[in-house]
């Protein structure tokens, strides 16, 4: 099974013309997604085995990946 980034890649690769700049910076960009893609899956796997149960992955997603777009901040101060 692969991710939605190795597809991605995949595609990429398969139908851009790899020998122009504008594709190989995609493949780049793709590339390091790809590596913060497998960050995230290992954050995950090693909270699963601290807490020893299973987390639903849109909680995972919410608490640990979407931090910045639900943490608000008070201005007022």
């Amino acid at each position: 099974m692969k991710t939605p980034m190795q597809e991605l890649l995949e595609w990429v690769r398969a139908t851009l013309p790899m020998d122009l700049e504008t594709p190989q910076m995609i493949e780049r960009k793709i590339e390091s997604m790809l590596e913060k893609e497998k960050h995230h899956f290992i954050c995950y796997s090693l909270g699963y085995l601290e807490v020893h149960q299973f987390v639903h992955p849109d909680e995972f997603y919410n608490t640990f990946i979407n931090f910045e777009e639900t943490t608000t901040f008070n201005t007022n101060e």
